[in-house]
């Protein structure tokens, strides 16, 4: 026993001292790489070292456990699951630095690009998912277990995994053909057939969250919104018709409300923010003849859905303000009654 314990005693020191001396190696590592990627233009830079700073950790305890069988007479049964076990953390470490390195390249690119494709919790947890997977079946043949006999398992198991989850893959599925499709993207903002609208925050495997003018989050499952009719703003443009109606008395000239109405908007152009002045605003006499009023529509553009809200405000103001300098009349609902007295 003691002479075993022997055996044991030296590889631990060993393995201790290396150990400690690597990560103090690691952090001063780490502090001039971080200095020197600070330095530097290159953002990929940065996403390295950020990839690799918690994987480095299993490559020192991989270094320590080589140098503790390297430098010690460690009994061969030993050695055998020492060097497995470093085969392990080597091979998990380079997994989870690849998915770390792989997610995050895909979210900044995404981010620095304009490809029409959402950077979302459901595609970054894919993509990592993918190399984790890949990474343990390689751990697996590594240890000598037989993939095959796994996958068949997991192929007839996976069956009633997928009746007792269907609402679960449904939703996943759903998540998946709504960032394929594109037909709803972070960032968009979007109204629902119930009334409820605001910008798209994040789709995940499950749900899809949008985020409210006033700051509240509507969570909703992906399975339900890919089966609900939903306005897109966003779609195929930002850039969308503001139409304001305008009411005046019957004893205006027509031509002059157009005018009127089209050298206001006109004259917001660049002061208001938001509105566009391309295409140009333009009138039309709709809906017409009113029950007290004619009545007309100022159309104009606008860079998005929200900015419609101080435009209308503003454009508003400006047009009563000329109304009154003009002396036009903007009528009340009127209404006029006959009395008929029948004798008899």
């Amino acid at each position: 026993m003691i002479k075993g314990f022997d055996h044991l005693l030296s590889p631990a020191i060993i393995f201790a001292v290396s150990v400690t001396a690597l990560l103090l190696v690691r952090g001063v590592s780490f502090r001039l790489l971080q200095r020197w990627a600070a330095k530097t233009e290159l953002r990929l830079d940065d996403l390295v070292v950020d990839a690799v700073k918690t994987p480095s950790l299993y490559w020192v305890l991989a270094l320590g456990l080589y140098m503790a069988i390297g430098m010690s007479e460690l009994p061969p049964k030993y050695a055998r699951y020492i060097i497995k076990i470093i085969h392990i953390l080597v091979i998990f470490s380079i997994t989870i630095a690849s998915a770390n390195l792989a997610g995050s390249i895909f979210r900044n690119y995404i981010q620095s690009s304009n490809l029409p494709f959402p950077s979302t919790g459901l595609a970054y947890g894919i993509l990592k998912g993918t190399i984790i997977v890949i990474g343990i079946l390689i751990i697996l043949s590594v240890l000598g277990i037989s993939i095959t006999p796994i996958i068949t398992a997991l192929g007839v198991g996976g069956l009633a995994v997928a009746l007792a989850l269907q609402d679960t893959l449904a939703n996943l599925f759903a998540g998946i053909h709504i960032l394929v499709e594109k037909s709803i993207r972070v960032g968009d903002f979007v109204r629902l057939e119930n009334g409820q609208e605001g910008y798209v925050s994040d789709i995940t495997w499950r749900t899809t969250r949008i985020r409210m003018l006033p700051n509240n989050m509507v969570i909703i499952p992906n399975s339900k919104l890919s089966q609900s009719i939903v306005t897109n703003y966003y779609l195929p443009d930002r850039n969308m018709s503001l139409s304001i109606p305008v009411s005046v008395s019957y004893s205006t000239d027509p031509d002059m409300i157009e005018r009127i109405l089209v050298e206001e908007a006109k004259k917001a152009v660049g002061k208001v923010p938001g509105l566009l002045g391309d295409p140009e605003p333009f009138v039309r006499f709709i809906p017409g003849f009113g029950a007290s009023s004619l009545d007309f529509t100022l159309i104009c553009q606008v860079q998005e859905f929200v900015g419609q809200y101080l435009v209308q405000h503003e454009i508003r103001k400006l047009i009563l303000r000329r109304f009154r300098e003009e002396g036009i009349e903007i009528p009340y609902p009127q209404q006029t009654i006959h009395i008929r007295n029948e004798e008899g």
